[in-house]
């Protein structure tokens, strides 16, 4: 066995939560013209990997750096790893010039889930706006997985332009699941669209959903979410059944750097996913 190798193999089985396991890239899909899916395996090993919607990952590319992103895989694929990437930085720029074969390193899982365990026996609205529908995609297939267990599920989801849309084929055309309802809007488009243009909230007033019975999961750009947040409070959503995923600059995943200190929270580890009414006064301070 070559050096390298032998050294990848030995870090593999550790367990240090600092120390990453060595993965290769199995599949690379584009899905947009900035946005990919990355599908990885264990180098050489069997593996076991599981996780909880909502929890992320630490990606390490040789010799550039280590990003977090969110897991947007089914559960439980315990052979492989899936993320849906956007392509904004030399990182995950770098991870989309991977090869079949080349080696990531994954540090995880990390971080909070979304509550699907409370969400039993209610309805289940998911707002979401992007690349946002990303870490939210394995709740989609929890749900429809265990679908007897809730009420409605619905499903409203903005992007930039048709081109924007992730995961067509699963969610928005004609296989959609007769037991999964699926409203979306682009902010702007050709004249050849035929859907609806506008902003996401303009979904949330026509959904039907029970407000006074429904766990809400919203994930997306900021001011997204604040809009949204507001539109649900407006629909009669109680702050204590909307849950929020705030993705922000990490650096370590376990709390030592600070990079995503959160007032007196850290991201990385008292969320991601984060209930509105304990973080809504801290969502509005600038700079925060």
């Amino acid at each position: 066995m070559p050096a390298r190798e032998a050294t990848l193999t030995a870090v593999f089985e550790g367990h240090d939560a600092m120390l990453p396991s060595w993965f290769r890239v199995a599949r690379i899909r584009s899905e947009t013209q900035d946005t990919f899916t990355l599908e990885l395996t264990a180098d050489g090993e069997k593996t076991d990997f599981t996780f909880q919607p909502g929890q992320f990952n630490m990606l390490y590319v040789f010799g550039v750096g280590e990003v977090p992103i969110s897991i947007s895989g089914p559960p439980p694929l315990r052979d492989r790893i899936i993320h849906t990437i956007r392509a904004v930085g030399t990182v995950t720029r770098n991870l989309w010039r991977l090869k079949h074969g080349d080696i990531v390193g994954v540090r995880g899982p990390f971080g909070t889930a979304w509550p699907l365990k409370e969400a039993e026996g209610r309805d289940v609205v998911i707002v979401t706006g992007g690349i946002g529908l990303a870490p939210l995609r394995p709740v989609l297939y929890h749900l429809l997985h265990h679908r007897k267990k809730f009420g409605r599920v619905i499903l409203l989801y903005g992007a930039r332009t048709p081109n924007d849309l992730l995961y067509g084929d699963e969610f928005l055309w004609p296989a959609l699941p007769l037991d999964l309802t699926v409203d979306y809007t682009v902010d702007r488009a050709k004249t050849d669209w035929r859907g609806q243009i506008g902003v996401v909230t303009t979904l949330i007033p026509r959904a039907e959903f029970d407000p006074s019975r429904a766990v809400t999961m919203v994930c997306g750009p900021e001011v997204m979410m604040r809009f949204t947040i507001r539109a649900l409070s407006e629909r009669g959503v109680a702050s204590e059944r909307i849950y929020v995923s705030m993705e922000r600059s990490m650096k370590c995943a376990v709390g030592f750097c600070g990079h995503c200190q959160y007032g007196p929270a850290f991201v990385c580890k008292d969320g991601p996913v984060f209930r509105w009414d304990r973080v809504e006064r801290l969502f509005g301070i600038r700079e925060l």
